[in-house]
C-alpha cells in the first residue's frame, strides 16, 4: 500500500512569496533555501579551520623536506606552482609586440578623440573653454561670436546680450543701428538706450518668457561645457596611462633583447656590457 501511495503524484509544497508591502518596508528577506546554503558554507569553513588549527598545533618545528628548498614564499604566503606551460622567449616577444600594437592603436584613437573634442570649443589661456553664443548644437537661432583675444571675450561676456545678438555680431562695420551713434574720439560706435515706453501685459509676458528661455539655454550650455571638460580630462588621463603602458612595453622588449639595462626584483642594478673596440 505504501508503494502505491508513493507512486501517485503529490502536491509540491513551496514556500509562499513575500508580500509586496513587506518587501517595500523590510527588503528581500531570507528564505529557507538561502539559510541552508549559508549554513552549509558556515559548517564547511568551520571544519576547515578546525583542521588547520589541529595541523598548526601538531606541527614539528624541526621538520624538513627537500621541497622546502624549491618552494617560494612572499610576505608569509606560500607561492605554489600553477602548472602553467613555460613559454619560450620568442613567443613572449611576439605577445609583447602584439600588446604594444594594441596599446599604440588605442593611444592613437584616444588622441583623435581628444583633438576632436578640443576643436568643439575655444580654449582659453588660464582655464577651461567657453563658446559665446553657441548654446547648443540642436538649438536654432544661436550665433557664435569669434574674438581675437581673451580680453575681448571677457568684454563680450560682460556686455551680456550683445554676445548673443546676431544682428550686432554679423552686420558690417559701417552699418549702424538706430541705437548707435558714431563717436569721434576713437571711431567706435557708442550705444545708448532709448526711453522705455510703457509695456502692455502681453509684452511683459513675452519678455518674461524670453528671459526664462534664455536662462534655460544658458543653464543647458553650462552643463554641456562641464560635460565636455570632464570628458576632456578623462581622455587626457587615459592618454597619459596609455603612453606609460607603451613605454613600459618598449622597455620590457628592450630588456628581453639585452639592449638596455634595468633593475631586478631584489633591487640589483645591471647594465649591458658593450664590447670594447
Amino acid at each position: 500500500m505504501s508503494s502505491l501511495r508513493n507512486a501517485t503524484q503529490r502536491r509540491n509544497h513551496r514556500e509562499r512569496g513575500q508580500p509586496l508591502e513587506r518587501e517595500a518596508r523590510l527588503g528581500i528577506l531570507e528564505k529557507h533555501k538561502d539559510y541552508s546554503l549559508r549554513s552549509k558554507n558556515y559548517n564547511e569553513n568551520k571544519k576547515r579551520l578546525k583542521i588547520l588549527r589541529q595541523k598548526a598545533a601538531e606541527r614539528n618545528p624541526d621538520e624538513f623536506s627537500y621541497g622546502m628548498l624549491s618552494s617560494q614564499s612572499r610576505k608569509g604566503r606560500k607561492l605554489a606552482d600553477r602548472q602553467n606551460p613555460v613559454l619560450g622567449q620568442d613567443v613572449v616577444k611576439l605577445l609583447k609586440t602584439q600588446d604594444a600594437g594594441y596599446v599604440t592603436t588605442m593611444l592613437q584613437s584616444t588622441r583623435r578623440a581628444r583633438a576632436r573634442l578640443e576643436q568643439e570649443f575655444v580654449l582659453s589661456e588660464d582655464q577651461g573653454a567657453e563658446v559665446l553664443g553657441a548654446l547648443s548644437s540642436q538649438e536654432k537661432g544661436s550665433h557664435t561670436v569669434f574674438v581675437n583675444s581673451s580680453q575681448e571675450q571677457r568684454q563680450y561676456k560682460s556686455d551680456g546680450d550683445l554676445a548673443f545678438r546676431p544682428d550686432f555680431a554679423t552686420r558690417k562695420p559701417g552699418n549702424h543701428s538706430m541705437n548707435e551713434e558714431e563717436d569721434n574720439s576713437d571711431g567706435k560706435p557708442r550705444l545708448f538706450l532709448p526711453k522705455e515706453a510703457p509695456k502692455s501685459r502681453r509684452a511683459a509676458e513675452r519678455q518674461e518668457l524670453a528671459l526664462k528661455q534664455d536662462k534655460l539655454l544658458r543653464t543647458r550650455h553650462k552643463k554641456e561645457q562641464d560635460a565636455r571638460r570632464s570628458k576632456l580630462a578623462a581622455l587626457k588621463a587615459r592618454e597619459k596611462a596609455l603612453i606609460e603602458a607603451e613605454n613600459e612595453l618598449d622597455l620590457q622588449r628592450a630588456k628581453m633583447s639585452n639592449s638596455v639595462g634595468g633593475t631586478t626584483k631584489t633591487g640589483a642594478k645591471w647594465k649591458v656590457r658593450e664590447r670594447k673596440k
